[in-house]
């Protein structure tokens, strides 16, 4: 893990560089703290804190963006502001105050605004709370003191636009059904073990979960199915992330007159659609990345032609020129940093 004052000259893998300055609130007393900005660096924890024995952590995951005018501009950072707090309240973790969690993420940018990489970088943007009381017998009981940090870093895309070989796991969910709509790294644990099989094995890049035939998401991203004029995923539930992209990239699609279905998806319905339409995974990190093989029982599903499809392209530029400030944005989706 590298901290640079400076934009590294290489593209550094995803997540490997940080940004010299955090922003740190603790709640202690019943009441969040004022935040500090500290260098980006370790911090002193008690080795009884609730978080390492019952995993009382979530977090969030977004970016700013460096326009051609020079300012630097968050993307949707009111609904990941909102979706960190629900993820909070899930816990049973102190819940972040909205204007003090809004202020630290302006802070951050603000501070390490040198570090914003041009076009297609980008800086991204991770809240994280965690429980910090002490105390190895709070197993039933909600930690009574919490620390939020605002992390940065400077990155580049997480998938590209190569296409992705997604394995298919019919047998096991991403995460128990109550937690999986909580960004909680307890959910990314869950689904490393498999990742990292099905990458031995079948050379797969991500794992699609589908337990018992129904199909969910993949353990970093969501999953949709696409062609022209028509795009289905999974409905909302407490099963599945309710990801900030996925919501803007159905909001543009149904604004392009697309047909947007969100609905339960069977395993055979998946393998017939990609046939001739398209599949792709979104998230923060992903955007909007196609799907070339689906892997299933040990045989590969080519999904279209193989490659990343026309459709998926299209919306993903389309999604990329509003992030960047090169396409109107009429859903008030950018909020100015600096």
């Amino acid at each position: 893990m590298q901290t640079s004052k400076e934009v590294p000259a290489s593209r550094a893998p995803f997540g490997t560089v940080l940004a010299p300055t955090m922003a740190v609130a603790r709640f202690q007393n019943g009441q969040w703290q004022p935040y500090e900005m500290r260098p980006t660096g370790a911090i002193e924890l008690h080795p009884a804190a609730h978080v390492l024995h019952y995993s009382s952590t979530c977090f969030e995951g977004f970016k700013a963006y460096r326009w051609a005018d020079g300012s630097i501009n968050l993307f949707r950072v009111d609904r990941h502001v909102e979706r960190m707090r629900q993820s909070a309240r899930s816990l049973l973790l102190p819940e972040p105050d909205a204007k003090q969690l809004a202020e630290m993420i302006h802070a951050t940018v603000k501070v390490n605004h040198e570090t914003v990489p041009e076009a297609p970088g980008a800086l991204y943007m991770r809240p994280v709370l965690f429980g910090t009381t002490p105390n190895i017998g709070a197993a039933g009981t909600p930690t009574e003191e919490a620390l939020l940090i605002v992390l940065a870093s400077p990155v580049w895309d997480y998938f590209g636009l190569k296409p992705l070989r997604i394995y298919v796991d019919d047998a096991h969910a991403r995460s128990a059904t109550l937690m999986g709509s909580v960004k909680t790294g307890g959910n990314y644990a869950a689904a490393l073990g498999p990742t990292l099989e099905a990458r031995r094995r079948y050379q797969a890049d991500q794992v699609l979960f589908a337990p018992g035939g129904e199909v969910q998401e993949t353990g970093a991203a969501n999953f949709i199915l696409i062609r022209k004029g028509q795009l289905l995923t999974r409905k909302l539930d407490s099963a599945i992330l309710h990801g900030v992209t996925r919501d803007s990239l159905l909001t543009l699609a149904k604004s392009e007159g697309y047909k947007v279905d969100e609905r339960r998806i069977e395993l055979r319905e998946m393998l017939e659609w990609i046939k001739e339409g398209e599949a792709a995974l979104s998230g923060t990190a992903a955007v909007l990345a196609g799907v070339g093989v689906l892997i299933h029982q040990g045989e590969d599903h080519r999904v279209g032609n193989g490659d990343v499809g026309e459709v998926t392209r299209a919306l993903r530029a389309t999604l990329v020129s509003i992030q960047r400030g090169e396409t109107p944005d009429r859903f008030g989706w950018i909020t100015r940093s600096v």
